[in-house]
């Protein structure tokens, strides 16, 4: 049988590789748009791209040690499962949010509540573990 932490490692770098496009995607925005280093100021389009990459970063600090968390407290193939949705409503949200601010909204929707699965899904399993002596 397949170690059932790989599908949390899979998601995990996943996860990275999403947080890498909005990185990239922000880095060629400051190109496109001539906004010097170190700068942050610059047209709204530009902004948009480095706003993605910031929330992503924002977003990842939780998600990634959520899961892990939820991982060995809960179960890895239920982390996985669920985890899946993630990386992918991260790439929507960030290509949306480079359209238009509005855009962004139905994809953070549907990544949100995964980190809230991992974070009291988490500490609610560790809680029974203990409780159950385990």
């Amino acid at each position: 049988m397949q170690d059932p932490y790989i599908y949390v490692v899979i998601v995990s770098a996943l996860a990275l590789l999403a947080y890498y496009f909005t990185l990239l995607k922000a880095g060629i925005a400051r190109v496109q748009f001539k906004v010097p280093a170190p700068s942050h100021d610059g047209p709204e389009e530009y902004v948009r791209h480095v706003r993605a990459h910031h929330n992503t970063l924002e977003h990842l600090v939780l998600f990634l040690p959520g899961m892990w968390l939820f991982t060995y407290a809960v179960s890895p193939l239920w982390a996985a499962a669920i985890g899946i949705i993630w990386p992918p409503m991260r790439v929507l949200y960030a290509i949306g949010y480079h359209k238009a601010a509005e855009k962004r909204l139905l994809p953070l929707y549907f990544s949100m509540p995964v980190i809230y699965i991992f974070v009291l899904g988490s500490l609610i399993g560790g809680i029974v573990k203990l409780v159950q002596g385990a």
